[in-house]
């Protein structure tokens, strides 16, 4: 199944055949416009992924993207709404992007212990996940950066960590660093059940994104599908509150 297209193309037409979604800017649309038509693709996304596997869908998901800036952190918070919206889901944003964290800044919230420290041992779960104003979801934040965090994320602990989240929450997505030039989103990923990458459309060179696509699947992650970002779409929700 695809999602319709519109007058531009993909530039990873070679893995079309996975699932896509479009949005239009980088902004938390399902807060700012929850019956837009741009908030109807993350909920289509998200069904897609509950689909692949009705019986086990994919409970921890990698958001990551070839390059800095295609969305993607945005997009993982607008999934993650979706996803609360599954009647007794509990969902949580880890933040796990070690080099440019931006989950808390994007939800107004402070910078406090977070996955770090839940990894090195000095600080439990329930003092590290914390609500936030979003229903049904939690935040798990980065906490204090580490000087080498390919060598943090490496370890036994984190497979114990996030085994211990899963027991938790119902859906845990992962925000992680850019693929093509940190090594992070492909540990995370072949950790975790499933991989979205998440490519803003007409930026991200083709070649790019199937490099990245390339890697992450080498590594032993499973890639879901691609989330379009930046995409023009008409919306039309308007139209259909006006006859409604």
């Amino acid at each position: 199944m695809m999602f319709p297209e519109n007058h531009e193309r993909c530039p990873c037409s070679r893995i079309d055949r996975k699932k896509k979604v479009r949005s239009s800017r980088p902004s938390p649309t399902m807060v700012m416009q929850p019956r837009g038509q741009i908030a109807e693709q993350f909920r289509s996304l998200r069904n897609s992924i509950i689909a692949l596997n009705p019986e086990g869908a994919p409970r921890s998901i990698v958001m990551t993207s070839a390059l800095r800036g295609e969305g993607k952190s945005v997009a993982t918070i607008n999934l993650a709404i979706a996803m609360a919206e599954i009647q007794g889901a509990r969902i949580l944003l880890l933040d796990a992007d070690l080099h440019h964290p931006s989950i808390e800044r994007y939800l107004g919230l402070p910078r406090r212990q977070g996955l770090v420290e839940l990894v090195r041992g000095t600080c439990p779960i329930d003092r590290a996940v914390r609500p936030t104003s979003i229903p049904n979801v939690s935040l798990l934040g980065p906490g204090e950066l580490p000087h080498n965090p390919s060598e943090l994320l490496g370890t036994d602990r984190v497979t114990t960590v996030l085994g211990q989240l899963k027991q938790r929450f119902s859906y845990i997505l992962i925000d992680t660093p850019e693929a093509l030039t940190i090594s992070d989103a492909a540990q995370l990923g072949s950790l975790a059940d499933g991989i979205v990458l998440v490519v803003r459309l007409g930026s991200t060179a083709r070649h790019h994104v199937e490099q990245t696509y390339n890697t992450l699947e080498t590594m032993g992650g499973n890639v879901l599908g691609t989330c379009l970002t930046s995409a023009r779409i008409e919306d039309t929700s308007a139209h259909y509150a006006e006859r409604a």
